[in-house]
Order: C-alpha cells, then sequence, then structure tokens
C-alpha cells in the first residue's frame, strides 16, 4: 500500500497532538489564572479539573495510538482514521463536559472507549487475518 494511503490515519495523529497540546495549554492558563506556580497540582477546583482533563486524555492517547496504527496498516486505513477521529471528537467532548460540570464527563468518556473498542477490534481482526489467512 503507498504510504499516501496513511494520510488520514496520519492526520488523525496530528489531531490527537493538537488535543494534548490544548490540554496542556489549559492547565497553563488555570494555573496563570489562579496564581498556581508549578509544581504544585493542588489550589483552585478549575486547575485540578485542568490537570485532571489533561492526564485522562494523555493516559488515553497512549492507549489509542498503537490500535491506530496497527488498525491503519492490517486492517484499513479509512476505517482505522474514521475510528480514531470519534475518539478525539469524545475527547473533546470529555474535556468540555468535565470542564463544565466534572459529574457530566461519562458521554464522553464512554464514547471514547468505543471507539478504542473499535481500533482495537480492527487492530485484532486486522492482524489475526494477515497472521492466519
Amino acid at each position: 500500500m503507498p504510504l499516501a494511503a496513511f494520510a488520514m490515519p496520519a492526520a488523525v495523529t496530528l489531531a490527537i497532538a493538537l488535543l494534548l497540546f490544548g490540554c496542556a495549554l489549559r492547565v497553563g492558563r488555570m494555573r496563570m489564572r489562579h496564581r498556581i506556580d508549578a509544581p504544585a497540582t493542588t489550589g483552585h477546583p478549575d486547575l485540578e479539573i485542568a490537570l485532571r482533563v489533561q492526564m485522562n486524555t494523555l493516559e488515553n492517547a497512549v492507549l489509542v495510538l498503537p490500535p491506530l496504527w496497527l488498525a491503519a496498516v492490517f486492517f484499513g486505513p479509512r476505517a482505522a482514521a474514521a475510528a480514531g477521529a470519534a475518539w478525539v471528537a469524545a475527547r473533546i467532548w470529555y474535556a468540555v463536559a468535565y470542564t463544565a460540570d466534572p459529574r457530566k464527563r461519562g458521554g464522553g468518556f464512554g464514547a471514547s472507549i468505543g471507539a478504542w473498542l473499535a481500533l482495537m477490534g480492527m487492530a485484532v481482526w486486522g492482524i489475526a487475518a494477515a497472521a492466519f489467512g
């Protein structure tokens, strides 16, 4: 498959990097707004929420990137990119909901887990098909 076939999963990977950067910027803004110097991780609920959103998104990004690329290579780049884009959208939903009211983060979290499961399913199916014909 030509390298250009992987442009969509590559774009999703860049979107994930931008999402992580956006989360880090929000943490920095909350530190400045509430005058909380690093390395403190407490001091105002806005900072604590921003840190939780950042860390949970980072933790999940580490889990989503390998199956995104395995699914792209062994299952299909378009399907993998679609599930990866759904993951990005769900993480944005999660971040916005968590920032507004931490009790309402479940929808975005659940949707991101669903996208991850889809990527895992594609990766496993594709690898098994390649390995066992």
